[in-house]
């Protein structure tokens, strides 16, 4: 089941509030029941064969989590961390890549059969995310949760369940026992989630089917100004996609109590691809950092180890997304620039002007969507020398029709990357008059429901539209 599904927006949410809201506050445990009974269906609707791996997943960081707990002998605790890290990543090895390192070995010559296994909605976000709360708590960061059910809940809440943000323990602690569910909360996360929904069915969609029809083309036909809208129109789909899936999350979040943190800050304003990540799935690239890179030694013990340490990140970084090569190395071109703007020419690049720092950040993130996007690194090599070195000079009108079939909708991206509502905002929060704070309150609101309307006709129109990051 998605968010931008009739089956999400007519039966499961509505039934969802009906059932929450009619137990009395006061009784905070039956709503959490409620709560992770309708996460648990939200799962089993697109995988019920995998549900007992998630309650697996959640059994797994219980018991490790009381075993991590502060009150534990120091050997008890890592022992506790490293059966949680063990069976983690070998859930994750077996689900996500091992047909993955059994063509990669059979390439080699090593006759293995390679096996055949369907990968479980969300396996890589619920396993980071109950990874967090074990090593939190041996830490001392978080307190071990010794009731199953606030466990189980924070690893099933279903906004966040499937594809993010990946949220951790402590930034939802207090709110499983003791959260406020508020008129103002609900109304402002009901604004987020229709704002999120608009995304993804009026922007990222209209985005996908121009990058498709692009990347179905064939390349010996296409023209390179093709395949630049066709990288563009990927670059717009991934992004209004997947943060239009945070969105929806937030927001969803928000209507039952919970305060999940921005996954996205406007990315592609970055003036650096150190800066892109600062803004580009902030959850992710936090949870690497702390968990990983700061405990591999960080910038601490020097140049060469903080190399090896961001080259394992980003390693890993490219392997979490997928299990395929151009993963590896679309993590890998990230990782040359990281470490390039930190150790070489980072200082050149602080005395460019502006416009020229951006447009150096969005030719590199433009590159490395796409070798996200393609089904290979041959296909990826193809279309980057389409891009680069030219293709059919004969075929350049696609690209026009493309603009013009699109229009619209190339303006509405190209505005929605931009921090223009937080301007409007700011400045109408400056001037403090009645008409100004009027607009601050019921602006979101109206436009949201003009939105809604939009986002509705294009979804009973259209057909199934899965958000991009399901596949990870």
């Amino acid at each position: 089941m998605v968010f931008s599904s009739v089956s999400f927006l007519v039966f499961f949410l509505p039934c969802l509030l009906a059932v929450y809201y009619l137990v009395p506050k006061r009784l905070r445990t039956l709503r959490n029941l409620v709560l992770l009974l309708f996460s648990l269906a939200f799962y089993a609707f697109g995988g019920a064969r995998y549900l007992a791996l998630l309650l697996a997943s959640v059994a797994i960081h219980y018991v490790c989590g009381l075993f991590a707990a502060p009150d534990r002998a120091a050997t008890v605790r890592r022992r506790a961390v490293a059966a949680a890290v063990v069976l983690d990543l070998a859930l994750l090895g077996w689900f996500k890549y091992a047909g993955f390192f059994a063509l990669t070995l059979r390439g080699l010559g090593l006759p293995l059969p390679v096996p055949q296994v369907v990968l479980p909605i969300g396996i890589s976000f619920f396993t980071f995310q109950g990874l967090s709360y074990v090593i939190d708590v041996s830490r001392g960061d978080a307190a071990c949760q010794r009731d199953l059910l606030r466990v189980a809940l924070y690893v099933t809440l279903f906004p966040q369940l499937v594809a993010g943000p990946i949220v951790r323990y402590t930034t939802v602690e207090r709110e499983i026992g003791a959260r406020d569910e508020t008129v103002e909360d609900f109304a402002s996360g009901l604004v987020r989630f229709l704002f999120g929904l608009a995304k993804k069915m009026l922007l990222a969609n209209a985005m996908g089917e121009a990058a498709d029809a692009v990347w179905a083309s064939d390349l010996s036909s296409l023209a390179a100004a093709t395949a630049w809208l066709g990288a563009l129109a990927y670059t717009f789909q991934i992004y209004f996609d997947f943060s239009a899936y945070s969105d929806m999350a937030i927001g969803l979040g928000r209507m039952f109590g919970f305060r999940f943190l921005e996954n996205f800050r406007y990315p592609y304003i970055a003036s650096s691809v150190t800066e892109f990540w600062r803004r580009w799935h902030i959850s992710l690239s936090s949870w690497f950092r702390d968990y990983l890179y700061i405990p591999l030694g960080g910038s601490r013990r020097g140049r060469a180890v903080q190399v090896r340490n961001l080259a394992v990140v980003w390693l890993l970084t490219g392997l979490w997304h997928g299990a395929a090569w151009t993963f590896v190395v679309w993590g890998a071109w990230f990782c040359l620039l990281l470490i390039g703007e930190k150790f070489v020419w980072g200082g050149l690049l602080a005395r460019l002007p502006a416009p020229l720092r951006h447009v150096y950040t969005m030719l590199a993130v433009v590159v490395s969507w796409v070798f996200f996007r393609a089904p290979s690194l041959g296909a990826a090599a193809a279309f980057l020398r389409v891009m680069f070195l030219g293709g059919a000079a004969s075929a350049g009108g696609e690209s026009v029709y493309y603009l013009l079939q699109y229009w619209p909708e190339w303006l509405l991206c190209l505005a929605a990357s931009l921090p223009l509502r937080d301007l409007l905002r700011d400045r109408l929060a400056r001037r403090g008059t009645p008409a100004a704070s009027a607009v601050l309150v019921a602006g979101p609101a109206l436009c949201a429901l003009v939105l809604l309307g939009a986002a509705y006709v294009k979804l009973v129109s259209g057909g199934f539209n899965p958000f991009i990051y399901f596949q990870f």
